[in-house]
Parts: C-alpha cells; sequence; structure tokens
C-alpha cells in the first residue's frame, strides 16, 4: 500500500508499469536499456480514491489524464530503472495529495468606503471633461 495521506492510500495493483527507453541520460546505455518509465493509473476506476478528490484529480492532472481516464506519468530523468519508478510513484502521490487538499471557498470583498468615494470622484471628473467637449449649439452660416 502506497499512503498518500490518512484518508486516502493506493494499493500497488492499482499501478501499471511500462518500461521503455529513455531519451535522458545514460551514456552508451541510453540505446541497450529501457530506464524510463510510463505509469499509468486508473483514476476513474480507482477503488482508493474517494469522489471529490477524483473530481479534483481529473481538473489538476489537465492533460496529463487521456480520455481513457488513465492517468499517465512519464518519468525519465534518471539513469537507473528502479529510480524513475520511484520518482513517478512519488509524482503520482504529490498529485493525488494536491487533490484531497479541499479549496477555500471565496468570500467576495465590500469595497471600501474610500474606494466608493474614490470611485464616484473619478466619475464625476471625466463625466465633467467629457461635458466640456459637448458643441454648444454653433451654426454653420
Amino acid at each position: 500500500m502506497i499512503e498518500v495521506n490518512p484518508r486516502v492510500s493506493l494499493d500497488e495493483s492499482e499501478l501499471d508499469f511500462e518500461f521503455i527507453r529513455s531519451s535522458g541520460p545514460g551514456g552508451q546505455n541510453v540505446n541497450k536499456v529501457s530506464t524510463a518509465v510510463r505509469l499509468r493509473f486508473d483514476a476513474t476506476n480507482s477503488p482508493s480514491l474517494p469522489e471529490d478528490v477524483r473530481r479534483r484529480l481529473f481538473t489538476l492532472a489537465g492533460r496529463r489524464i487521456g480520455g481513457d481516464g488513465f492517468l499517465t506519468i512519464l518519468a525519465q530523468s534518471e539513469r537507473t530503472q528502479e529510480s524513475n519508478r520511484r520518482e513517478a510513484i512519488d509524482r503520482l502521490v504529490e498529485l493525488i495529495a494536491k487533490a484531497c487538499e479541499r479549496p477555500k471557498p471565496r468570500r467576495p470583498s465590500k469595497p471600501t468606503h474610500g474606494s466608493q468615494l474614490r470611485r464616484l470622484a473619478s466619475k464625476k471628473k471625466h463625466s465633467a471633461s467629457k461635458a466640456r467637449r459637448k458643441d454648444l449649439g454653433t451654426s454653420d452660416d
């Protein structure tokens, strides 16, 4: 079990790892050894995720979640398969932990008395300058 927080834990059987060739560091090994890791997690059907966390995860993940509902994370910055695997898991846990945080509801603030007075004074000044530009009934003779 991978613990995200006290409320959410992931079963390792829900994670699907695919090892592919990396374009990152590795010297001559980069063309021979599959060190990059593609982690796939079925976010849509996971029994580990509460519904509210699932909704926020879909919003946070953006284009990393495909049309099939799978969250895909690619890790290839390290030279070993195990390090990349660990990095992919850490990134998944971090993303789910962020999705577990409930957003604070926004309470709209009221404009201060001073800001209202400044706004009205600005409007009066603007109106007065426009009024000075008006045609005072001059006739074309």
